[in-house]
């Protein structure tokens, strides 16, 4: 393990966190606001980061090892520095409330313990949104993209980036990190104008804007997105949690021209299709609890795209919806959206792989002498990959049933305590029962709560980093 290269990076990272605190700090200048609670953590950030990056190593190299723990162990300490703001302010008094609305902010969760959310302070909702904006496409790739790192950073990028399979869009890391980034910006100011044009205030169009981008779910309305009574504002916003639920891979290949390698993506067909059929039947099924067809396919594609995108934004508590609805809303948090997006969820790529692979045991079972290969968009998938995908549904539903079993202590419904934790795990926010729409995550105990968080940050970076971090090996000195 390379400790220095370690220490030096994360460093790097809590002063970017810093960074990131002057746009609400400015923000809460605007409105009048008190800025001690952002001028603290500011401080304290570069107090602690400054002599970590005063003192780069001479051997900057990090493998596999070293990019899983830097990425978990920035995760978890830019939590931890990110609840500061909501303490300090007098927002969130308990801290480990605070760490919870933290990590379900930088891991695009949008899970709450506010039960009132109009009449917080602008500047602390601006970083509790910006916190979205800020995980969706990963601080580690903000750092590639503004930093020159040698060639061993791709690690980084394989840690962080939600997917089965990773890699460089263009032959350069850095310049994959930028065009990431680039596309992110771009998609995210082309939502803010069209929510502007749609009526909605620039501050509501900015911090709607970070948690859809984020496809996190943050509202700064206590009934959500509801709150606007704007439809013309949940097409532009159902419309883009679909669009942030796409690879962003096939958008670098819409600006180089390569339609058709868009067009045979299996992953992109099969989430669409998804999206489709899924509203069709809530529609079908909702259809007499609305006042006409606009309002019903309105409401059934806003809730779709929210569930699948893993954004967790709402206009209807579907906890009322009937039973067929609410088992198609819990089918699309488990599946999140594609890889390579903002999303979470296990993600539809590793799906059809599993699935494919399932059909192929099914086959050599029936034709022993038979080799057959996992194709995906015409292409062979790598056994690595085949083994890769399986192995993480496994880790996933073990984290999952050992989470719903700790946080059953509390007492609360297996509707509440299953959906509760599958919409941490997922990154989605919003559950079925008391963490449905309507309700939220403020009646665990600290206990449940904290268990949740590492839920959240689980899912967010895909299980391996965390497990890594905190496995004893890591740090056992051979």
């Amino acid at each position: 393990m390379n400790y220095r290269m370690l220490l030096y990076l994360l460093s790097v990272i809590l002063l970017i966190e810093a960074a990131f605190l002057l746009a609400p700090l400015l923000v809460a200048m605007i409105y009048g606001e008190s800025v001690i609670p952002f001028l603290i953590t500011v401080g304290a950030l570069i107090v602690i980061s400054l002599p970590g990056i005063l003192q780069k190593p001479k051997n900057t190299k990090i493998y596999a090892k070293e990019g899983f723990v830097t990425v978990a162990a920035s995760w978890l300490l830019m939590s931890l520095f990110g609840a500061l703001p909501f303490t300090l302010s007098g927002a969130i008094p308990n801290y480990a409330d605070a760490f919870f609305e933290t990590c379900s902010g930088f891991s695009t969760t949008g899970a709450s313990i506010l039960r009132v959310i109009e009449g917080l302070p602008k500047g602390v909702l601006f970083w509790r949104s910006f916190t979205h904006w800020i995980g969706g496409m990963g601080v580690l790739v903000f750092m590639l993209a503004i930093l020159p790192q040698g060639g061993h950073a791709i690690y980084l990028l394989r840690a962080e980036v939600p997917g089965p399979t990773k890699g460089k869009l263009v032959p350069k890391l850095r310049h994959t990190a930028i065009i990431l980034y680039g596309i992110y910006i771009v998609l995210t100011v082309t939502e803010i104008i069209a929510l502007l044009i749609a009526g909605l205030p620039l501050y509501d169009s900015l911090v709607t804007s970070f948690g859809t981008a984020g496809t996190g779910g943050f509202s700064v309305l206590n009934n959500s997105i509801a709150g606007y009574n704007n439809p013309a504002a949940e097409w532009i916003i159902g419309a883009f949690m679909l669009i942030f639920g796409i690879n962003f891979n096939l958008f670098f290949f819409i600006i180089i021209g390569k339609i058709k390698d868009v067009l045979k993506s299996e992953e992109l067909r099969v989430y669409l299709s998804m999206a489709v059929i899924s509203v069709a039947v809530i529609c079908v099924q909702t259809y007499k609890m609305s006042s006409g067809i606009e309002e019903c396919i309105r409401n059934a594609f806003f809730q779709t795209t929210s569930i699948i995108s893993t954004s967790g934004f709402s206009t209807v508590d579907f906890n009322l919806w009937p039973g067929l609805t609410k088992t198609i809303l819990v089918l699309l948090m488990f599946t999140g959206s594609c890889a390579g997006s903002t999303a979470g969820g296990v993600k539809m790529s590793r799906i059809i792989i599993v699935f494919k692979n399932t059909v192929r045991e099914i086959r050599h079972m029936l034709h022993p002498r038979s080799v057959n290969t996992v194709h995906m968009d015409g292409e062979p998938v790598p056994e690595e990959t085949v083994r890769s995908a399986v192995n993480y549904i496994a880790l996933y539903l073990a984290v999952l049933i050992v989470s719903v079993l700790l946080v059953s202590i509390d007492g609360f419904s297996f509707e509440t305590n299953f959906t509760g934790t599958l919409a941490c795990l997922n990154n989605i926010g919003p559950g079925l029962g008391d963490v449905g729409p309507a309700g939220n995550y403020a009646g665990y105990s600290i206990f449940s709560k904290i268990i949740l968080s590492f839920d959240m940050l689980f899912g967010r970076l895909e299980i391996m980093p965390m497990i890594i971090l905190l496995s004893p090996v890591t740090w056992r000195k051979k």
